[in-house]
């Protein structure tokens, strides 16, 4: 790979004319951005009385699943455009065996999972509580009389929401990881949606950003909007008591009560009034299955993530393999000559998560050979140093292989360096912006991530093909990608993930980038500027941020360059080694955002 020539320039240029670096009288830090230091765990979340409450629950001797649970059912209070009890998402964890938590010996823990891997001292697991198709959901589900996709349907109807699973999962992994009982666990989101919160100023422009949807339902418009119909104004007070009394029966009844008991009921009523498709067996039958994360080496290190029907974890091994040979660091963070490879990769890797994969449990996926060295460096070499290859001219090539944005995402460090990385969605903002009379929570429009007609493209605009048709109990293709990160020796480095729809892989991609290629902090790594590309639309979207320079240059190389809003919301965390604490970086780009600490640093 040929050297950037600005730094090749700084290369030949004496230390005098590179401008030696002066004595640091101030002591001023060598990065702008900083991560908040902990000598405890500390949780990362996109809002921050969520992650406060995932910090109280480590501070009372939970650990780090105990944390991010407690953390997610606060989210569906606090949060009520991504966090949920009527989404779903996915989770990976890694604990180890034994620890310093006094309250959670790991003799009480329940025995492990088959599809759990021993990492260094400890064990990592996935889970995947995603949504499934109701048993009456067929392929010509969204599709008019004249063979056109219904995006009404698709986006804002009852067939557009799928089965639940976040309640499931987040009990599920709970009893089987945490240290406290669940009723502790779940005190706190309780609380808030019983006695209520201040409404913050990212939240209040949210609803009211959000008023035609919501104000459509009448029980939405009476659940987050006043009396009068006016939205909340910052610092007013929101109470959801039909959500706490939920909450409630599930911390008392467990899953029985959202999937067969008071809730189940309220959400097959809602369905059967409205013409929806959920059914009281379809509930009763849900399970959310544990798997086992998928791995692979990067530069001395190893990346664990989703396995499908993540779209995003094999996506994302894919292009760190196509990626990690070529000499990034050398041609310079955020250079033409770095990102023009990189959008290379992303278009193929994106063709690939397109056509082939799915849902394992009904499709045959070809994920071996995906994986694989050998197909890294055939794609690898199809991409050209100084030539944009148009998406139309990638897709009408044969593959080579046979067979939200209103997502939210949080990571935890515990004290024993235990990491959970969890991503859970609606699909879009409030989802179908319809709430369950009586039950208080939102409904999904998770239906929409299946493919509606192949080629067709989705409310992303992704097209996808006919390995992810909607089908009885299937689970829609995701982007979400959570993700660990381990040294050499097996001990824990980061857990990270983001919500942002399909931009959610490169996201995750470009934060891991920045950290293990670029050097950066973990604050420097999730705060710098973000791109995207996926295939279709042909083109590259950019945040604010980049050089005019640097985007001349990819328009040279046949690039179309779109500015387009900050993308994604990196919440982040690392464990220092030999025990020192952690660190954390919660996305500058979503203003209620937080990292908080389980203790501070001495």
């Amino acid at each position: 790979m040929r050297i950037h020539a600005f730094a090749a320039l700084l290369l030949t240029l004496p230390a005098a004319a590179q401008g030696a670096p002066a004595p640091n009288l101030l002591q001023e830090q060598a990065q702008r951005f900083q991560p908040i230091p902990s000598s405890g765990g500390i949780v990362a979340a996109q809002e921050a009385r969520a992650a406060a409450v995932g910090a109280a629950v480590l501070r009372r001797g939970g650990n780090a699943v105990d944390a991010a649970v407690a953390s997610a059912f606060a989210l569906a209070v606090t949060l009520p455009q991504a966090g949920n009890l009527g989404g779903g998402g996915f989770l990976v964890l890694w604990l180890p065996r034994s620890g310093r938590i006094s309250t959670c010996p790991a003799a009480a823990r329940a025995a492990s999972p088959p599809e759990s891997i021993a990492i260094g001292r400890g064990e990592a697991v996935a889970l995947n509580f995603r949504e499934t198709a109701p048993q009456a959901a067929g392929p010509d589900l969204f599709l008019n009389p004249d063979g056109s996709v219904n995006r009404e349907r698709a986006l804002r109807s009852p067939l557009s929401t799928a089965v639940p699973g976040s309640v499931a999962g987040l009990l599920q992994v709970q009893e089987r990881y945490g240290c406290l009982p669940l009723a502790t666990v779940m005190a706190p989101a309780i609380a808030l949606a019983e006695q209520g919160f201040p409404v913050g100023a990212e939240l209040s422009a949210s609803l009211a950003a959000a008023a035609p949807l919501l104000k459509a339902d009448p029980t939405s418009a009476r659940q987050f909007f006043k009396a009068d119909g006016r939205p909340y104004r910052p610092g007013e007070l929101l109470r959801q008591p039909q959500l706490a009394a939920s909450l409630r029966c599930i911390a008392r009844e467990g899953a029985g009560c959202f999937y067969r008991g008071r809730v189940a009921q309220a959400l097959v009523r809602l369905m059967r009034q409205r013409g929806g498709l959920i059914t009281a067996a379809d509930l009763a039958a849900y399970r959310a299955p544990w798997m086992t994360p998928l791995s692979a080496p990067f530069r001395g290190h190893r990346v664990l993530t989703m396995p499908p029907p993540s779209g995003g974890g094999a996506t994302l091994l894919q292009l760190l393999q196509v990626l990690e040979p070529l000499d990034l660091a050398a041609t310079g963070l955020n250079s033409a000559a770095t990102l023009h490879p990189m959008v290379e990769a992303m278009n193929l890797a994106y063709r690939d998560r397109n056509r082939l994969l799915g849902d394992p449990a009904q499709v045959v996926m070809p994920l071996e050979r995906l994986l694989s060295g050998s197909y890294a460096a055939q794609q690898r070499q199809r991409i050209s140093a100084d030539r944009h290859r148009p998406a139309a001219e990638l897709e009408a090539e044969p593959s080579r292989l046979s067979e939200g944005t209103n997502t939210t995402h949080l990571s935890v460090a515990d004290r024993d360096g235990g990491l959970v990385a969890l991503t859970t969605t609606l699909n879009t903002a409030y989802g179908t912006g319809s709430s369950v009379p009586g039950a208080g929570f939102l409904l999904n429009n998770e239906m929409d991530d299946f493919t509606a007609k192949p080629g067709a493209p989705n409310a992303y605009g992704l097209r996808q093909g006919q390995q992810n048709a909607i089908a009885p109990g299937r689970r829609p293709l995701s982007s979400m990608t959570p993700t660990l990160v381990f040294r050499g020796d097996g001990t824990p480095l980061l857990a990270t993930g983001s919500p942002g729809g399909s931009r959610i892989i490169t996201t995750v991609l470009q934060v891991l980038l920045n950290r293990l290629v670029h050097g950066l902090n973990l604050a420097s790594a999730v705060a710098e500027p973000r791109i995207h590309s996926q295939l279709w639309p042909d083109q590259i979207s950019i945040e604010q941020g980049l050089s005019p320079d640097t985007l001349r240059l990819l328009q040279q190389r046949g690039h179309r360059v779109l500015l387009t809003p900050a993308m994604g919301s990196a919440n982040s965390v690392e464990v220092l080694p030999e025990g020192r604490g952690s660190l954390g970086v919660a996305d500058p780009r979503r203003l209620g955002a937080a990292a908080v600490v389980e203790l501070p640093w001495p």
